[in-house]
């Protein structure tokens, strides 16, 4: 039931928002149903060609909301969304990335905006 809730927060409300901050939480849940889909239509992509154009379209549909995101995440721990291309950096700005999203984000405001909303609880 979370997952639904990232997922609709993330991917249908925040779409292309590249302004403002995201929560540590809210990136994780987002890569976690990423995860969890990109696994399941890559085991599936095997068995046809169907899942296999599925998981083409999946992959390119998310581009833009897995930027806005990291985007978002980056700027609530106080860093310019630039700092995302470090990624095309070979095995060191991958490493640094993932560094940079596992951190805490600013407690108060920053110049990137009011802190992000507290996360529901797991019901």
């Amino acid at each position: 039931m979370l997952l639904v809730y990232w997922w609709r927060v993330v991917v249908v409300e925040k779409f292309a928002r590249f302004v403002g901050r995201a929560s540590r939480a809210e990136y994780w849940w987002f890569f976690l149903a990423n995860l969890i889909i990109v696994l399941v239509l890559g085991a599936l992509s095997r068995a046809t060609v169907v899942f296999t154009i599925i998981y083409a379209i999946y992959g390119l549909a998310l581009i833009i909301p897995s930027i806005a995101v990291g985007v978002r995440r980056l700027h609530d721990t106080s860093r310019s969304g630039w700092w995302i291309l470090i990624g095309l950096v070979p095995i060191v700005g991958f490493i640094i990335l993932i560094v940079f999203f596992a951190l805490d984000g600013d407690p108060g405001p920053n110049r990137f905006g009011p802190p992000p909303p507290r996360q529901p609880a797991l019901a």
